[in-house]
């Protein structure tokens, strides 16, 4: 499956039941960061126009962030002889690969870019917190154990219909995607709205296809109204 063969969604009229979750826009994940994805940069206009729209119709606006402490076990700089981009899996808990230290708590890297606008957030939910299991997923961790949060969030505000962008769409963007699915959210990627690592090769299209096998909806900021 490639980007260019999904069905995008039409029309997309919002309401009161839906809300923006807005991933992982942060300085490690953009251009000159440590684990920066390519073109991350070009969709922070896109995001905080369709952020905007959001707010002023008071809908519910959420971002995560990666929040690792720095002896993180998906960090390769923790596995001796290993380096970022090795395959490395340890049951349920890491990989499928190794990753440059990252957003680490506290660090620059791990603040939000300064020109997306978190003025209109209602919810910022962290992730990635245990030291022994990857987080990926706004939801929970890799190992379906531990959630963040945002599943509470957002059924005590009984929203039923979620929208994801931000970064990387074969990783973080995924998997809260699917974890909504399964959490009984009608779930909406905004494919223009994001960018993917496709690490190892491959990756993208096997995510995308699951996504759709998944029954995850595509759109494009401009069919918004």
């Amino acid at each position: 499956m490639e980007i260019k063969g999904l069905k995008i969604e039409k029309d997309i009229a919002l309401k009161g039941t839906d809300a923006l979750i807005i991933v992982d826009m942060q300085y490690d994940f953009l251009p000159g960061g440590a684990l920066a994805v390519e073109g991350g940069d070009k969709i922070i206009g896109g995001i905080n126009e369709i952020s905007k729209l959001f707010n002023e119709n008071l809908y519910v606006v959420v971002q995560t962030q990666d929040w690792h402490p720095q002896h993180h076990l998906s960090f390769a700089s923790n596995h001796p002889g290993m380096k970022p981009g090795d395959e490395y899996s340890e049951e349920e808990r890491i990989g499928p690969i190794l990753w440059p230290d990252h957003c680490v708590q506290g660090s620059h890297g791990a603040e939000f870019h300064k020109d997306l606008d978190t003025t209109v957030t209602n919810a910022i939910i962290r992730k990635g917190v245990d030291p022994k299991v990857d987080s990926y997923s706004g939801f929970r961790d890799k190992n379906k154990i531990r959630e963040t949060g945002l599943r509470g969030y957002l059924q005590s505000l009984n929203i039923n219909r979620i929208f994801i962008c931000g970064l990387a769409l074969d990783y973080c963007c995924y998997y809260t995607a699917v974890d909504g699915r399964e959490f009984g959210f009608d779930v909406y990627f905004i494919i223009d709205l994001t960018r993917g690592i496709n690490e190892p090769k491959g990756r993208l299209s096997q995510v995308l296809t699951d996504m759709v096998e998944k029954g995850v909806k595509f759109v494009k900021q401009h069919n918004f109204f």
